[in-house]
C-alpha cells in the first residue's frame, strides 16, 4: 500500500478462531481528527478490532498502518509507544494513589526503569497533568484518593491517563456504560473536546450518545462492515435496520 494522508489504514484485515472469522476482510480508514463510532450487535467483531489494532490479538492477514507505520508485526508495547492509547471495558487506576499521583505515574517518562528510578517533578509534568487533569474535569480533585470517585470519574481519570502520553489514536471501549445520564452528557463533551488534535475510535451501544460525538460511524455486523456514514444515514440504512431489529 501506498503511503497515505490517514491516521489509520486498515486493509484486508482478517482474524479466524478456529476457522471463525471474528474480523473478516476488513478496511476501514481513520482520519485526522476524526472521531469515529464503531457500532454493532454482540458478536459483531467490535472489541475484537481494537484487540487487533493495539496488538494484543494478532491478525491471520491484512495490514494495519497507523501514521503509514505498520502494525501487525509490532509488540503491545511497541504500538504505545508508537502513539496508540487504549482503554479497556474496565477501569485499571490505581485506587490507593490521589488523581494526581496517577496522572502522574501515566508519564511516559516513567514507564522504564531508569525513567523511575530518575524521575523528578519536572515543571513539564506538572504542566501536564493539570492540564489533563482540567480536560478531564477532574482539576478540583487532585488530591483526592481515586477510589473514592465515582464510576464516571474513574473513567475519566483512565481516560486522562492515557493523555498523559499524549496519543495521536485513542481507543475507547463503551465509555459510558454505567453512567448517569449527566455523566454521559459530560463525557460527549470531553470526547468532543480531545478529538480536537487526536483521532478517537469509540466502540459504542448508546445510540443517543453516539449522535453526540460521532463523526461518523462504522456498522460492524459478523466482522464486516455493514454499512458506514453519517449517524442519520446509518441509522436510515435498511440493511441496518435489519441487523438491529433482527437482534
Amino acid at each position: 500500500m501506498s503511503n497515505t494522508d490517514f491516521v489509520l489504514a486498515i486493509e484486508d484485515l482478517t482474524v479466524s478462531f478456529d476457522g471463525f472469522k471474528a474480523v473478516d476482510n476488513l478496511t476501514l480508514y481513520v482520519d485526522k481528527n476524526e472521531l469515529r463510532v464503531v457500532i454493532g450487535p454482540n458478536g459483531a467483531g467490535k472489541t475484537t478490532l481494537l484487540d487487533l489494532i493495539c496488538g494484543k490479538t494478532k491478525s491471520t492477514s491484512g495490514s494495519i498502518k497507523f501514521k503509514n507505520k505498520e502494525l501487525t508485526s509490532l509488540a503491545e508495547h511497541e504500538i504505545v509507544r508508537a502513539g496508540v492509547g487504549r482503554k479497556f471495558q474496565t477501569p485499571s487506576i490505581y485506587e490507593n494513589l490521589t488523581v494526581y499521583q496517577n496522572l502522574e505515574i501515566s508519564y511516559p517518562i516513567g514507564r522504564s526503569v531508569w525513567g523511575s528510578l530518575f524521575f523528578k517533578r519536572t515543571d513539564e509534568v506538572v504542566d501536564r497533568v493539570n492540564n489533563v487533569a482540567e480536560q478531564i474535569l477532574l482539576q478540583d480533585m487532585l488530591s483526592m484518593e481515586a477510589a473514592l470517585l465515582s464510576h464516571g470519574q474513574k473513567q475519566w481519570l483512565e481516560i486522562g491517563m492515557l493523555l498523559m502520553q499524549e496519543p495521536e489514536l485513542l481507543m475507547l471501549d463503551e465509555p459510558v456504560a454505567g453512567m448517569s445520564a449527566k455523566e454521559r452528557d459530560q463525557t460527549a463533551d470531553l470526547l468532543n473536546r480531545i478529538c480536537m488534535n487526536r483521532s478517537v475510535i469509540v466502540i459504542e451501544h448508546d445510540m443517543e450518545f453516539v449522535k453526540k460525538i460521532a463523526h461518523k460511524v462504522t456498522v460492524l455486523h459478523q466482522g464486516k462492515i455493514l454499512a458506514e456514514g453519517s449517524m442519520d444515514k446509518v441509522q436510515e440504512n435498511e440493511k441496518v435496520i435489519e441487523v438491529y431489529l433482527g437482534h
